[in-house]
């Protein structure tokens, strides 16, 4: 396990101090909301990205099934800065959909940028995304990428596994529990990814989250 006390008491400071300097008041634009949270460890379909805690905020808007939205996050040697947008419903069965697209942008030297399409599939407690994208690495060598996740979610508790194909390879599994506690929604994770994800053996991780929105 990677996870440490020093990790998660840095979680706490950088959610207080996020919380205190964002406003606590609703927007008043239907359909429009943001979001602010901390990770005591960033990781991505099971990928680490930070080895320390990570802050994040977000806004996002949704009209009629339709949805925009944008998102950053600290991943120590920059930014990453995802923006996508889409639509999502249901089918008369009570199975739902969406089909979108998603630009992950990295500031600093920690990657290059991502775009993808990204299709889901889901009825009562399970869920499956589908994803396929395009890793830009330099002129001419570009990487293509597809990413399958099947999650199972009840009562808070959840599962998921997902697996890389195309240039990428490698899977993990991610398990946890998350739930609100006086208007923030906190949790905790297990992940646990393979050694194409770790870079060396397959690893284990405990992250804890906390975060709400507006």
């Amino acid at each position: 396990m990677n996870k440490t006390i020093t990790s998660l008491s840095i979680s706490m400071i950088l959610a207080a101090s996020a919380l205190t300097t964002t406003s606590a008041s609703a927007t008043d634009i239907e359909g429009l909301s943001t979001n602010v949270g901390v990770v005591s460890q960033y990781i991505f379909r099971g990928i680490v990205q930070t080895d320390t805690a990570s802050a994040s905020a977000g806004v996002d808007y949704e009209n009629s099934g339709f949805y925009v939205g944008a998102w950053a996050a600290d991943v120590q040697e920059g930014l990453e800065v995802d923006v996508y947008g889409g639509y999502a419903g249901e089918f008369d069965g009570g199975i739902g959909y969406s089909l979108g697209f998603t630009t992950y942008q990295y500031t600093g030297d920690f990657d290059t940028s991502y775009n993808e399409v990204n299709l889901g599939l889901s009825y009562g407690m399970f869920s499956l995304s589908y994803n396929v994208g395009e890793w830009e690495v330099e002129a001419g060598a570009d990487q293509d990428y597809d990413f399958l996740s099947a999650t199972v979610e009840h009562e808070g508790f959840y599962a998921t596994y997902g697996t890389w194909g195309d240039d990428f390879d490698g899977d993990y599994l991610e398990a946890g529990y998350s739930t609100e506690v006086s208007g923030f929604d906190v949790g905790i994770a297990v992940v646990a990814n393979s050694k194409e994800l770790s870079g060396s053996e397959r690893d284990e991780n405990l992250v804890f989250s906390i975060g709400t929105s507006f």
